[in-house]
């Protein structure tokens, strides 16, 4: 098979632990076999970003601002163990929220669906996309325990020098407590609506977005006027004549709708709930590891993708004592597919998009066909026999090659 050329380059952007053993796999098997492309490689490894002092995420981000494509590997995100295990300076940030607020960028995460993979979740047919607002909220906010007696306030000082403005949260009694105040921009609200509308378009979907306005009227409820605002100014209309519908629920509610409605529409969330979200559907496609995860700026111009799932420690550990695994690649490998998909159609490239979708195709046919990894495994009927993280990726290479060549898939 002739290699596919691609002339832009795509930033790579590489992980820790057993997803950094199935990104190299993936890379060296499935892709750079069949594509050529200019690859700008970034270690965001732990132990990179310790020793460059987080430098490195913030030249990935600014590499993939420019060349307008990016693919991620999952990284780790310190605690005090992590910490003391690799010896770290400090605990550094989540890469991912670096990214996010350095490429202004939504999050979208959408299930692989497998007809041979049963769901937890049996009525659910067609994806739910998942859009997350990966901006403040509980990820920027101040916290902190207070250790006794005392009033707390809020106050906000306008800069235009006009009189502050203060609220008391709570008076607490001796025995203290914990507190937090948190935070959103109208801008980055605004964006996240109009990306969430834009992409619906693109997939022919509805959208919903969820909030607690009710508890919070003020708060939630100018994330729902500003949702309401941006579809009605810019793309009632669009929506129409595309028998497409938007509208606003309580999380409560919708939470309760979406186990019981089919799929097939994006499901806007503030930040906290789209961080849970995403992983409930996960699970009730049938698994992490059957998640896609793109990172979108606004405009759809820029995208990171990623495999939404973790760095799999215990996978890792039990690699490092000589042992063999079966871990689901399918995520990274629909994080290659899509960040080659958007180069295509930046580039009009037919025939990068072409491959990209006959990986995913063979993927697909893999898993119905009876070779899958153990997570997928254990949920069939049949109880079928999972093959090694290796095995699975050479079926899906031997798979697509026998498509290549024009044999059966």
């Amino acid at each position: 098979m002739n290699k596919v050329s691609v002339n832009q380059p795509i930033v790579e952007i590489d992980g820790d632990e057993m997803a950094h053993t199935m990104w190299t796999l993936v890379k060296d098997r499935l892709i750079t076999p069949n594509v050529e492309v200019p690859i700008l490689r970034f270690d965001l490894s732990l132990r990179n970003r310790e020793r460059t002092g987080d430098r490195v995420t913030l030249q990935a981000a600014k590499a993939v601002a420019e060349h307008q494509v990016g693919v991620k590997c999952s990284t780790i995100t310190p605690d005090a163990a992590r910490a003391a295990e690799y010896r770290l300076t400090k605990l550094w940030p989540s890469p991912n929220g670096t990214l996010r607020n350095e490429l202004n960028g939504v999050i979208f995460r959408e299930p692989v669906i497998i007809d041979s993979v049963p769901r937890l979740v049996p009525g659910w047919v067609k994806p739910i996309v998942i859009a997350r607002h990966a901006h403040a909220d509980q990820y920027k906010a101040v916290n902190f325990a207070v250790p006794g007696a005392g009033r707390l306030t809020l106050t906000y000082t306008p800069d235009d020098g006009s009189p502050a403005t203060s609220h008391e949260v709570a008076a607490f009694p001796k025995g203290g407590g914990v507190a937090m105040g948190m935070y959103n921009y109208t801008d980055s609200i605004r964006d996240f609506a109009r990306a969430c509308f834009a992409y619906a378009l693109t997939r022919g979907y509805p959208v919903y977005f969820s909030s607690k306005n009710t508890v919070l009227k003020a708060y939630d409820g100018h994330f729902k006027d500003v949702f309401e605002s941006v579809y009605a100014d810019e793309f009632q209309s669009s929506f129409e004549a595309a028998a497409l519908f938007y509208e606003h629920r309580l999380i409560d509610d919708m939470v309760a709708s979406a186990l019981k409605w089919e799929g097939g529409y994006v499901w806007a969330c503030k930040n906290y709930d789209g961080d849970v979200q995403s992983d409930i559907v996960a699970q009730g496609f049938g698994s992490p590891g059957l998640m896609t995860s793109v990172l979108t700026s606004p405009d759809g111009s820029i995208q990171l993708t990623e495999a939404a799932h973790g760095t799999i420690a215990r996978h890792h550990r039990r690699r490092e004592a000589g042992e063999t695994t079966s871990t689901n690649p399918t995520a990274t490998i629909y994080a290659w597919t899509r960040a080659l998909a958007h180069r295509a159609a930046l580039d009009g490239n037919t025939a990068l998009a072409g491959f990209a979708a006959d990986l995913e195709l063979a993927t697909v046919k893999t898993v119905e066909e009876g070779t899958m990894t153990a997570d997928l495994a254990r949920l069939v009927p049949t109880h079928a026999e999972a093959v090694t993280t290796e095995g699975f990726i050479q079926a899906v290479a031997d798979r697509l090659a026998a498509r290549s060549g024009g044999g059966a898939t």
